[in-house]
């Protein structure tokens, strides 16, 4: 055999079977058919023939589903026979209906000889009951309702106000009665006895003692230690002072107080420390009663940053610094607590970009800060003012106006007289703004002036024993402990017989053979 044979090919060294060279064309079309994918997800390749093939199986399938559905036909069902009158009444009668409705189920069986009528029915003899004495109610007629007779609730009525002025029993009071038993049925039953809590410091009870009604005044103790209550602000000055137990009413009268004097949003800080003191009355038999707002502080590193005590001048309650300054009637007063910042002038308009004049002030604020009116004036205008936003305008005589953009909201109406530090509106961003802030303007003769030309006057001093009574006054305040008010007071003794509880009495008189 030769060296230099040449190679082979794959084809010419494995010949091929004669059946191999061309596939039957069943298997072909076998092969073809199971490569064929009929249902190709339609989400891919859209557009493409694979999409296409598959969107038509789809049709199909559905258009084969369409046609042989066999429909819907109701299936009859046997009704009930409707019940004649006699069968109706029976199941009536075993039915429960309600009050309202009547409630007359059950059956109801007719007297027999063995019922006979009372000629008289027995009557309680006693009857215990509660009235509460109403808004603009009278003591008389509250009695009139619960039973008593005329006459005997206005010889109540009459008995009490030896004790307390009527017009002193406060709205919701309740008196316990008792009435006994009346001579006739025609005639109103007599009250036996009577309690009730006529004022916070006084207790009125009555009982019938051979035939007329004794009346006794129970005076009880009352602590009149004002309650303080301190605390770091923390993250809310308002949840803080609640989680200490101050009550809501003190806590927006606190925050309004001091909104006069900074600005509660940006002003105080976490670490600062609020003070608060209330008018606070506390019962030995342990009800409490808190009052207005008596002072309110604000501490900053342990020294106080504000001050407030609300003090009687000229006849006239308003609130003081612990200098001795306080508001003042006449003058202009801030239009609100913010800082100024941007003044007067010709400036770069924020928004705009191009140097024109501001005629006005800026001030800067916490959104929803309230705004105040500078002085009396009137409303000229109220609503949306274009770059302005909501705005208002202010006539206050003699040439002079003010006007007060920018705001959030408005809270007066064009026509409305205004005074002096009333809210008329509360810091926004409306209109052409960056941010919240008021931009306040003064007019003369309708002409736009520097409002910096006429100085805010805010303040009005207390002077010589006024001023020092004043600081005596802020000097027992802030001398309380914190929560002095909450400690256990020992229960005053009354002397003479006490009368107990209605109870007791009912108990007192059953055991004397009534």
């Amino acid at each position: 055999m030769s060296g230099n044979a040449a190679a082979l090919t794959m084809s010419q060294a494995i010949p091929l079977r004669s059946g191999d060279a061309k596939a039957p064309p069943l298997l072909s079309w076998r092969e073809r058919l199971a490569q064929l994918d009929l249902v190709p997800d339609l989400g891919n390749d859209i557009g493409s023939r694979e999409w296409w093939r598959g969107l038509a199986t789809l049709t199909l399938l559905c258009g084969s589903a369409i046609a042989t559905f066999p429909g819907i036909r109701p299936l009859a069902a046997p009704t009930a026979p409707a019940l004649d009158a006699a069968d109706f009444n029976e199941a009536r009668a075993q039915m429960i209906v309600p009050l309202a409705f009547g409630g007359d189920t059950g059956r109801h069986m007719a007297a027999t000889d063995a019922v006979r009528p009372l000629t008289q029915t027995p009557e309680r003899p006693q009857i215990e009951l509660t009235a509460t004495l109403g808004r603009g109610d009278s003591f008389a007629r509250v009695l009139e309702r619960a039973g008593v007779g005329s006459a005997e609730a206005q010889a109540l009525a009459s008995q009490v106000s030896g004790a307390v002025p009527l017009a002193d029993i406060a709205a919701g009071t309740r008196i316990d009665l008792i009435l006994g038993r009346r001579a006739a049925r025609t005639m109103p039953r007599p009250v036996d006895a009577l309690a009730m809590r006529a004022r916070f410091d006084l207790r009125i009870e009555m009982e019938r003692i051979d035939g007329r009604l004794v009346m006794r005044s129970i005076p009880i103790a009352v602590d009149n230690t004002p309650l303080r209550i301190r605390g770091r602000v923390g993250d809310s000055l308002y949840r803080s002072a609640r989680a200490a137990g101050a009550p809501p009413e003190a806590i927006q009268a606190y925050l309004r107080v001091i909104g006069k004097q900074i600005s509660v949003g940006s002003d105080i800080r976490a670490n600062d420390e609020y003070d608060i003191v209330v008018d606070y009355r506390r019962a030995e038999t342990g009800e409490s009663e808190t009052g207005k707002l008596l002072y309110a502080g604000l501490i900053r590193n342990g020294r106080p940053k504000l001050s407030m005590l609300e003090w009687k001048k000229d006849g006239r309650s308003q609130w003081f610094e612990a200098s001795g300054v306080g508001e003042q009637r006449g003058g202009m007063a801030r239009p609100t607590n913010g800082r100024v910042t941007s003044t007067f002038g010709m400036r770069r308009h924020p928004i705009l970009g191009y140097r024109r004049m501001h005629s006005g002030i800026d001030f800067g604020g916490g959104y929803g800060a309230p705004i105040y009116a500078v002085t009396d004036g009137v409303v000229a205008m109220a609503g949306r003012n274009g770059g302005y936003g909501n705005y208002v305008r202010l006539n206050h005589g003699g040439g002079l106006g003010t006007g007060y953009g920018h705001m959030s909201r408005v809270a007066v109406r064009a026509g409305q007289r205004v005074s002096r530090g009333q809210v008329i509106g509360y810091i926004g961003s409306t209109g052409l703004s960056t941010g919240p802030h008021l931009h306040y303007e003064l007019y003369r003769n309708g002409r736009a002036v520097n409002p910096s030309s006429v100085t805010f006057v805010t303040r009005a001093a207390l002077e010589g024993k006024e001023l020092a009574d004043f600081r005596a006054r802020i000097r027992q305040l802030t001398a309380i402990e914190s929560g002095a008010a909450l400690t256990p007071i020992a229960p005053k003794q009354v002397e003479g017989p006490k009368l107990g509880s209605l109870a007791d009495v009912t108990a007192k008189r059953i055991g004397d053979g009534i």
